[in-house]
């Protein structure tokens, strides 16, 4: 099977020179008419080497900003990193030059969209725009760009690859056009991978099929795997560690297991309880009430306190810093202790 490098070949440190990525404080904001949309406030998570990542969180949250951060694809203007770091095997991509970063941008982090059928181009074929990744960064002739994309869709599992390389978007299902942008993620054999949505609007099966493609090409190259989801069943087989997104904030960090047997966050904990499990059966679901913060006009204090059962007063004024409450957790919750032994709320 081709491989475009190793990971020896990019140059890259190792794991115990610390995180392949890590985000610190980082701010994004637009600038629209109706005033300044803090989208971002503060967010910081890191990844390493083989390990994937599940940055959780209802829409409106800051997740899929935070990528298009990462990689570099805010529009701007309106939008405007404000504030933090992003640093890749230790350098700050924010302070490289556009076309430094342009070099990083699909070679070294790639990312997968969400909707497939809109970030594929219809008037070409799948090879096509397969192959384009070779011919632009590689200088490959269009020859070998094809011989790779039809090994690249063999890879992804794409059944008759060799005559379906041929082939246009719309000739493709929800869950194989995923499998093409998977593939174009995929083809120079990234260090960073960044899924945002990627099972949205397919069926559990496919869903299923998909996360453990992507577990799968994980384990083969160590590469680290953002997960960006609103959904807690998505990640609870393929993740190793969670980050919980609310109000452009991480409010809760922790290994995933930790997460799904006590989460530490009202909000957490409100997500957990919202989606059916087997351990519960015949037990009424509940619901988060109430609904997100609008980002031109966020609360005083925590941002989840409208929302939130456990507030007090204090809640209302302060925001509460991510407590540290484990080498491997953290939560930004002033009565996290109360959350963790369901004292009330």
């Amino acid at each position: 099977m081709w491989r475009s490098t190793t990971p020896a070949a990019r140059g890259g440190a190792g794991p115990h020179d610390g995180p392949l990525l890590a985000v610190d404080d980082l701010h994004v904001e637009f600038v629209t008419r109706q005033g300044v949309v803090k989208a971002v406030n503060g967010v910081s998570y890191w990844l390493n080497p083989g390990e994937t990542l599940a940055v959780l969180g209802e829409s409106g949250s800051g997740k899929s900003v935070t990528a298009q951060a990462i990689m570099g694809i805010l529009d701007t203007p309106p939008a405007r990193v404000s504030g933090g770091r992003i640093r890749f095997r230790g350098t700050d991509l924010l302070k490289l030059r556009e076309d430094a970063r342009s070099q990083i941008r699909g070679r070294r982090i790639a990312m997968i969209f969400q909707d497939a059928l809109s970030a594929l181009n219809p008037v070409f074929t799948v090879g096509a725009q397969i192959g384009e990744m070779f011919r632009v960064h590689l200088g490959d002739s269009r020859r070998e760009a094809h011989r790779k994309a039809i090994e690249l869709m063999d890879r992804v599992r794409i059944p008759g690859a060799r005559q379906r390389v041929h082939d246009y978007p719309h000739q493709f299902s929800g869950g194989m056009r995923q499998r093409v942008m998977i593939a174009m993620a995929i083809a120079l054999d990234p260090e960073v991978l960044i899924a945002d949505e990627p099972t949205t609007a397919l069926d559990v099966t496919v869903q299923a099929q998909i996360m453990e493609l992507l577990a799968e090409l994980r384990r083969e190259s160590d590469m680290g795997l953002i997960l960006i989801t609103h959904d807690l069943g998505v990640v609870a087989d393929v993740a190793d560690r969670i980050a919980v997104m609310y109000g452009g904030r991480i409010v809760e960090n922790a290994l995933v297991h930790d997460v799904y047997r006590a989460p530490a966050h009202p909000y957490t904990k409100g997500l957990l309880e919202s989606i059916p499990r087997v351990d519960r059966k015949g037990r009424q679901l509940s619901a988060i009430e109430g609904t997100p913060p609008n980002p031109l006009d966020m609360p005083p204090g925590c941002a989840f306190t409208p929302r939130c059962s456990y507030r007090q007063d204090n809640c209302v004024a302060d925001v509460p810093p991510l407590h540290r409450i484990g080498p491997t957790r953290g939560s930004a919750c002033h009565y996290w202790r109360e959350v963790l032994d369901g004292s009330h709320g």
